[in-house]
């Protein structure tokens, strides 16, 4: 496969030339004049041809000298959520010492194909940078391959349109969508379910983990600090009322995840695919309300998690992985919890699967 793209590379042509609408003008009435020229043998009709072919070549060699030497960079914004626009900023460098280069347009490639919207640099001087953004959005999470860029020029009499494709591969990985989600609070528990009785100001010790902002240096443990090169405090039960799993139930039915694979989804496949979507969401939306809240976080799918932790890193790992959560079978178990932490399960309406955990604190169908 490799090889195979290395080829089309290879016997990809250099430039790609498509007429204007003036272009195809101009050309027609070169040909009329040619024609007319042959026939009459009038000395000024092949004059007058000779400008018309010199035009053309003129626009050839000049839009050759304007494509050369551009240097062209992209830098995506730090998080892209799907359905919600973004700016994704293209530099173009002019390497040239002494000519400028003008009319450029800049396409992002996506597949092989441009999107849907192009930068325009009017004048880009020698040996200078110019800046600007173009706004896209993708409909849906996951991670869209860039291959590159298209270069493109109508100079200098916008008769045709000379363009180059050069290589430069990135990645952008789009998050799922944010919705609104219930404020997070702590659930109503049974007595006993977790230790009640506290000595001094904090309860039973129950653990070490990572410092985290916010924490009180008087739970430093340090001697294990010492030990383990991290700032690592202790961990009382009474901080497992600011602790939550959010599972999302990223199953589908046999039948729709044989179509999904083989490309061919029907009716029921697509709602089965699209409540999923709205699953990853919802679960999405409510991590990030949790976490903003200051609760630490686990995230549990069938065959992926994340690990409980707080923090804005944290939340950097969940929407991560939500972004590249495929759908899988009923088959695979969901990652194991702790059941005394406050639980919700995120899952597709209408989608019945088996392997769910039976204690869960909280049910939501999306």
């Amino acid at each position: 496969m490799a090889d195979w793209a290395r080829l089309r590379r290879w016997l990809r042509p250099p430039r790609k030339l498509t007429f204007t609408r003036e272009g195809r003008l101009f050309v027609l009435v070169a040909v009329g004049v040619g024609v007319g020229a042959v026939n009459t043998g009038n000395n000024l009709l092949y004059l007058l041809l000779g400008w018309t072919l010199s035009f053309i070549i003129a626009s050839g060699i000049l839009s050759e000298r304007n494509l050369r030497g551009l240097v062209v960079r992209r830098r995506p914004p730090a998080r892209v959520f799907a359905g919600q626009p973004f700016l994704m900023e293209i530099s173009v460098e002019n390497a040239k010492p002494k000519l400028a280069s003008y009319s450029i347009e800049i396409e992002d490639l996506l597949g092989g194909r441009p999107l849907d919207k192009k930068c325009y640099f009017l004048k880009v001087p020698p040996g200078k940078t110019q800046r600007t953004s173009y706004r896209h959005t993708f409909a849906r999470r996951g991670l869209y391959p860039l291959d590159g860029f298209r270069v493109a020029t109508k100079f200098p009499f916008a008769l045709f349109r000379k363009s180059r494709d050069v290589d430069a591969p990135d990645e952008v990985l789009v998050y799922p969508a944010l919705v609104a989600v219930p404020r997070p609070a702590p659930q109503a528990r049974r007595p006993g379910e977790i230790v009640s009785e506290r000595l001094g100001r904090r309860g039973e010790f129950f653990g070490l983990r990572e410092w985290r902002q916010g924490d009180d240096r008087r739970d430093v443990h340090w001697k294990a600090t010492a030990r383990s090169g991290r700032m690592l405090v202790r961990e009382y039960e009474d901080e497992l009322t600011r602790r939550a799993v959010i599972a999302v139930d990223n199953a589908l039915t046999a039948e729709a995840l044989a179509a999904l694979e083989a490309d061919d989804l029907d009716a029921e496949a697509e709602a089965q695919l699209a409540a999923l979507e709205r699953a990853v969401s919802m679960a999405a939306s409510l991590c990030a309300a949790y976490l903003e809240a200051g609760w630490a976080v686990q995230l549990v799918a069938r065959g992926d998690g994340v690990a409980m932790a707080a923090g804005k890193a944290q939340l950097g790992r969940i929407l991560r992985a939500l972004a590249l959560l495929p759908p899988v079978g009923d088959d695979v178990e969901l990652t194991r919890f702790d059941p005394r932490v406050d639980s919700v399960l995120v899952a597709p309406r209408g989608v019945t699967a088996a392997g769910r955990p039976a204690r869960v604190g909280q049910v939501m169908e999306a």
